[in-house]
Protein backbone atom coordinates (compact mmCIF):
# COMPACT_ATOMS: atom_id res chain seq x y z
CA UNK A 1 0.00 0.00 0.00
CA UNK A 2 1.13 3.49 -0.85
CA UNK A 3 -1.03 5.55 1.51
CA UNK A 4 -1.66 3.62 4.70
CA UNK A 5 -2.55 3.93 8.55
CA UNK A 6 -1.46 1.75 10.96
CA UNK A 7 -3.64 1.37 14.62
CA UNK A 8 -2.01 0.42 18.18
CA UNK A 9 -2.33 0.25 21.81
CA UNK A 10 0.10 0.88 24.44
CA UNK A 11 0.38 1.00 28.42
CA UNK A 12 -2.07 -2.14 28.99
CA UNK A 13 -4.41 -1.15 26.48
CA UNK A 14 -5.18 2.91 27.65
CA UNK A 15 -3.14 4.64 24.76
CA UNK A 16 -4.32 4.47 21.11
CA UNK A 17 -1.89 5.14 18.56
CA UNK A 18 -2.77 5.94 14.67
CA UNK A 19 0.15 6.39 12.35
CA UNK A 20 0.16 7.50 9.04
CA UNK A 21 2.49 7.48 5.52
CA UNK A 22 0.65 9.77 3.29
CA UNK A 23 3.48 10.59 0.84
CA UNK A 24 2.32 9.47 -2.17
CA UNK A 25 -0.85 10.88 -1.75
CA UNK A 26 0.49 14.24 -0.59
CA UNK A 27 2.99 14.24 -3.80
CA UNK A 28 -0.10 13.56 -6.25
CA UNK A 29 -2.04 16.54 -5.05
CA UNK A 30 1.32 19.04 -5.37
CA UNK A 31 2.17 17.41 -9.18
CA UNK A 32 -1.70 18.13 -10.07
CA UNK A 33 -1.90 21.40 -8.65
CA UNK A 34 1.72 23.11 -9.51
CA UNK A 35 1.67 23.82 -5.28
CA UNK A 36 4.32 25.61 -3.57
CA UNK A 37 5.62 24.35 -0.28
CA UNK A 38 3.55 26.49 1.94
CA UNK A 39 0.59 25.56 0.70
CA UNK A 40 1.50 21.90 0.07
CA UNK A 41 2.94 21.56 3.64
CA UNK A 42 -0.45 22.79 5.26
CA UNK A 43 -2.79 21.23 2.65
CA UNK A 44 -0.41 17.94 2.95
CA UNK A 45 -0.87 17.86 6.75
CA UNK A 46 -4.54 18.69 7.02
CA UNK A 47 -5.14 16.09 4.62
CA UNK A 48 -3.40 13.41 6.59
CA UNK A 49 -4.74 14.05 10.08
CA UNK A 50 -8.23 13.99 7.86
CA UNK A 51 -7.51 10.89 6.65
CA UNK A 52 -6.43 9.27 10.45
CA UNK A 53 -9.51 11.00 12.01
CA UNK A 54 -11.59 9.33 9.45
CA UNK A 55 -10.61 6.17 10.35
CA UNK A 56 -11.78 6.79 14.03
CA UNK A 57 -15.27 6.57 13.07
CA UNK A 58 -17.71 4.24 11.85
CA UNK A 59 -16.86 3.40 7.97
CA UNK A 60 -19.63 5.29 6.10
CA UNK A 61 -19.41 8.36 9.18
CA UNK A 62 -18.25 11.71 6.84
CA UNK A 63 -15.86 14.64 8.18
CA UNK A 64 -15.46 17.89 6.92
CA UNK A 65 -12.74 20.10 7.90
CA UNK A 66 -11.93 23.66 7.51
CA UNK A 67 -8.99 25.45 8.39
CA UNK A 68 -9.96 28.98 8.34
CA UNK A 69 -7.20 31.28 8.41
CA UNK A 70 -6.19 34.56 7.83
CA UNK A 71 -3.04 33.50 6.23
CA UNK A 72 -1.94 33.77 2.88
CA UNK A 73 -2.65 30.32 2.01
CA UNK A 74 -6.67 30.97 2.04
CA UNK A 75 -9.02 28.43 3.60
CA UNK A 76 -8.09 24.54 3.38
CA UNK A 77 -10.93 21.81 2.87
CA UNK A 78 -10.84 18.52 3.78
CA UNK A 79 -13.43 15.67 3.12
CA UNK A 80 -12.96 12.17 3.87
CA UNK A 81 -14.37 9.13 4.99
CA UNK A 82 -13.18 5.34 5.78
CA UNK A 83 -9.84 6.37 4.75
CA UNK A 84 -11.05 8.46 1.91
CA UNK A 85 -10.17 11.84 1.54
CA UNK A 86 -9.65 14.96 -0.93
CA UNK A 87 -9.20 18.69 -0.17
CA UNK A 88 -8.42 21.85 -2.05
CA UNK A 89 -6.68 25.31 -0.81
CA UNK A 90 -7.47 28.76 -1.71
CA UNK A 91 -3.90 29.76 -2.87
CA UNK A 92 -1.81 27.14 -3.92
CA UNK A 93 1.24 29.59 -5.18
CA UNK A 94 2.91 30.13 -1.11
CA UNK A 95 6.03 29.54 -0.22
CA UNK A 96 7.53 31.27 2.70
CA UNK A 97 10.84 30.47 4.42
CA UNK A 98 11.98 30.43 8.42
CA UNK A 99 15.26 31.83 9.27
CA UNK A 100 16.70 28.10 8.78
CA UNK A 101 15.17 27.30 5.90
CA UNK A 102 12.48 25.26 6.54
CA UNK A 103 9.22 25.63 5.19
CA UNK A 104 6.97 28.12 7.42
CA UNK A 105 3.51 27.17 7.39
CA UNK A 106 2.84 28.83 10.71
CA UNK A 107 2.52 32.19 8.71
CA UNK A 108 1.36 30.83 6.02
CA UNK A 109 -2.31 29.24 7.78
CA UNK A 110 -1.96 32.41 9.98
CA UNK A 111 -4.89 33.10 12.68
CA UNK A 112 -8.47 32.26 13.01
CA UNK A 113 -10.31 28.99 13.58
CA UNK A 114 -10.74 25.26 12.59
CA UNK A 115 -14.15 23.39 12.49
CA UNK A 116 -14.86 19.91 12.34
CA UNK A 117 -18.53 19.00 10.81
CA UNK A 118 -19.36 14.79 11.56
CA UNK A 119 -21.99 13.57 9.83
CA UNK A 120 -22.89 10.43 11.75
CA UNK A 121 -26.01 9.49 10.41
CA UNK A 122 -27.87 11.16 13.46
CA UNK A 123 -30.52 13.76 12.84
CA UNK A 124 -28.36 16.91 12.44
CA UNK A 125 -24.66 16.81 11.63
CA UNK A 126 -22.16 17.18 14.68
CA UNK A 127 -20.42 20.78 13.91
CA UNK A 128 -17.59 21.96 16.37
CA UNK A 129 -14.78 24.50 16.21
CA UNK A 130 -11.72 25.74 18.22
CA UNK A 131 -9.71 28.72 17.43
CA UNK A 132 -5.69 28.23 15.48
CA UNK A 133 -3.57 27.88 18.38
CA UNK A 134 -0.24 27.94 16.27
CA UNK A 135 -0.84 27.47 12.80
CA UNK A 136 1.14 24.25 11.90
CA UNK A 137 -1.92 22.37 11.85
CA UNK A 138 -0.34 19.78 14.45
CA UNK A 139 -0.83 21.76 17.23
CA UNK A 140 -3.78 23.12 16.39
CA UNK A 141 -5.58 19.75 16.08
CA UNK A 142 -3.82 18.62 19.37
CA UNK A 143 -5.31 21.81 21.11
CA UNK A 144 -9.02 20.97 18.84
CA UNK A 145 -9.25 17.33 20.85
CA UNK A 146 -8.70 18.75 24.13
CA UNK A 147 -11.10 20.91 23.69
CA UNK A 148 -13.53 20.19 21.16
CA UNK A 149 -14.25 16.41 21.78
CA UNK A 150 -12.31 16.13 25.66
CA UNK A 151 -9.92 13.99 24.64
CA UNK A 152 -6.24 14.59 25.87
CA UNK A 153 -3.98 14.11 22.60
CA UNK A 154 -0.89 14.59 20.88
CA UNK A 155 -0.82 15.14 17.25
CA UNK A 156 2.27 15.08 15.03
CA UNK A 157 2.41 15.71 11.41
CA UNK A 158 4.71 16.90 8.57
CA UNK A 159 6.28 17.01 4.77
CA UNK A 160 9.32 16.78 3.59
CA UNK A 161 10.56 18.05 0.91
CA UNK A 162 13.42 17.73 -1.82
CA UNK A 163 16.43 20.14 -2.53
CA UNK A 164 14.07 20.98 -5.53
CA UNK A 165 10.53 21.69 -3.56
CA UNK A 166 9.03 18.47 -4.49
CA UNK A 167 7.67 16.36 -1.63
CA UNK A 168 9.79 13.50 -0.33
CA UNK A 169 7.53 11.97 2.50
CA UNK A 170 4.97 13.16 3.98
CA UNK A 171 3.28 11.35 7.35
CA UNK A 172 1.84 11.85 10.82
CA UNK A 173 0.56 10.39 14.31
CA UNK A 174 -2.72 10.74 16.25
CA UNK A 175 -1.83 9.63 20.01
CA UNK A 176 -4.96 9.59 22.09
CA UNK A 177 -5.07 8.79 25.61
CA UNK A 178 -8.02 6.65 27.16
CA UNK A 179 -9.75 6.24 30.06
CA UNK A 180 -8.12 4.17 32.75
CA UNK A 181 -4.49 5.64 31.67
CA UNK A 182 -2.83 5.90 35.23
CA UNK A 183 -0.57 8.66 36.53
CA UNK A 184 2.71 6.89 36.41
CA UNK A 185 1.70 6.25 32.38
CA UNK A 186 0.59 9.46 31.74
CA UNK A 187 3.97 10.58 32.75
CA UNK A 188 5.54 8.53 30.91
CA UNK A 189 4.35 9.08 28.03
CA UNK A 190 4.37 13.18 28.60
CA UNK A 191 7.63 12.61 29.10
CA UNK A 192 8.64 10.84 26.25
CA UNK A 193 6.74 13.19 24.05
CA UNK A 194 9.37 15.92 25.06
CA UNK A 195 12.03 13.58 23.40
CA UNK A 196 10.11 12.65 20.33
CA UNK A 197 11.89 13.39 17.07
CA UNK A 198 9.72 16.02 15.24
CA UNK A 199 7.73 13.87 12.79
CA UNK A 200 9.10 15.71 9.68
CA UNK A 201 12.19 14.57 10.61
CA UNK A 202 10.83 10.77 11.47
CA UNK A 203 9.23 10.55 7.82
CA UNK A 204 12.42 12.23 6.52
CA UNK A 205 14.73 9.49 7.72
CA UNK A 206 12.41 6.73 5.87
CA UNK A 207 9.94 5.69 9.03
CA UNK A 208 7.50 3.72 8.17
CA UNK A 209 4.32 4.00 10.35
CA UNK A 210 5.13 0.93 12.07
CA UNK A 211 8.49 2.92 13.22
CA UNK A 212 6.77 5.73 14.12
CA UNK A 213 4.78 3.89 16.52
CA UNK A 214 7.83 2.04 17.85
CA UNK A 215 9.63 5.61 18.42
CA UNK A 216 6.48 6.74 20.16
CA UNK A 217 6.25 3.74 22.66
CA UNK A 218 9.61 2.47 22.62
CA UNK A 219 9.01 -0.58 21.41
CA UNK A 220 6.29 -1.98 23.67
CA UNK A 221 2.75 -1.50 21.65
CA UNK A 222 -0.02 -3.83 20.00
CA UNK A 223 -0.37 -3.55 16.67
CA UNK A 224 -3.99 -3.80 15.77
CA UNK A 225 -4.77 -3.07 12.31
CA UNK A 226 -3.27 -2.30 8.76
CA UNK A 227 -5.72 0.29 6.38
CA UNK A 228 -5.12 1.52 3.18
CA UNK A 229 -5.62 5.44 2.81
CA UNK A 230 -6.85 6.62 -0.76
CA UNK A 231 -7.21 10.43 -2.20
CA UNK A 232 -10.58 10.27 -3.78
CA UNK A 233 -12.37 12.51 -5.74
CA UNK A 234 -16.38 11.54 -5.92
CA UNK A 235 -17.12 14.68 -8.58
CA UNK A 236 -18.73 14.15 -11.61
CA UNK A 237 -20.55 15.44 -14.36
CA UNK A 238 -24.14 15.01 -12.88
CA UNK A 239 -23.15 16.45 -9.60
CA UNK A 240 -21.92 19.54 -11.39
CA UNK A 241 -25.18 19.56 -13.55
CA UNK A 242 -26.99 19.69 -10.44
CA UNK A 243 -24.83 22.51 -9.37
CA UNK A 244 -25.62 24.65 -12.95
CA UNK A 245 -29.50 23.85 -12.17
CA UNK A 246 -29.60 26.05 -9.24
CA UNK A 247 -28.38 29.06 -11.01
CA UNK A 248 -31.38 29.15 -12.36
CA UNK A 249 -32.89 29.48 -15.80
CA UNK A 250 -32.30 33.29 -16.12
CA UNK A 251 -28.67 32.67 -15.47
CA UNK A 252 -28.31 30.10 -17.45
CA UNK A 253 -29.57 31.87 -20.16
CA UNK A 254 -27.21 34.54 -19.96
CA UNK A 255 -24.18 32.14 -19.51
CA UNK A 256 -25.25 30.70 -23.42
CA UNK A 257 -26.35 33.57 -25.10
CA UNK A 258 -22.81 35.31 -23.49
CA UNK A 259 -20.45 32.48 -23.85
CA UNK A 260 -22.16 30.20 -25.24
CA UNK A 261 -20.91 27.09 -23.17
CA UNK A 262 -19.57 26.41 -19.26
CA UNK A 263 -16.55 24.73 -18.31
CA UNK A 264 -16.04 23.85 -14.69
CA UNK A 265 -13.09 22.67 -12.88
CA UNK A 266 -12.98 20.60 -9.72
CA UNK A 267 -11.34 21.96 -7.06
CA UNK A 268 -10.44 18.96 -5.57
CA UNK A 269 -9.22 16.91 -8.46
CA UNK A 270 -8.42 19.42 -10.77
CA UNK A 271 -10.86 17.73 -13.35
CA UNK A 272 -12.30 19.50 -16.16
CA UNK A 273 -16.40 19.57 -17.02
CA UNK A 274 -17.37 21.09 -20.25
CA UNK A 275 -20.91 21.77 -21.16
CA UNK A 276 -21.91 23.14 -24.47
CA UNK A 277 -25.14 25.28 -25.89
CA UNK A 278 -27.09 22.32 -26.08
CA UNK A 279 -26.78 20.60 -22.38
CA UNK A 280 -26.58 24.50 -20.82
CA UNK A 281 -30.38 24.85 -22.79
CA UNK A 282 -31.85 21.27 -21.42
CA UNK A 283 -30.63 22.11 -18.35
CA UNK A 284 -32.63 25.51 -18.19
CA UNK A 285 -35.48 23.87 -19.46
CA UNK A 286 -35.40 21.22 -16.86
CA UNK A 287 -35.84 23.73 -14.37
CA UNK A 288 -39.83 23.93 -12.97
CA UNK A 289 -40.67 21.16 -15.38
Amino acid sequence: MDNYLQKAYCMHQTVRIYAAITTNMVRDVQDKFNMWPTSIQALGRTLTIGAIMSCTYKNDDFINIKVKGDGPVGQIIVEGHDGKVRGCISNPGVFLENNDGSVNVTHGVGAGEIEVIKDLHMRQPFSSSCEIVKGDIATDFTYYFAKSEQIPSSVGLGVAFTNDSKVKAAGGFLIQVMPGCSDEDLTKLENKLKTLKPCTKMIEEGYNAEDIIKEITDGDYELLETRELKYECNCSYERFENGLRTLGKEQLFDIINTDHKCEITCNFCNKKYTFDEAALTKIADSINK
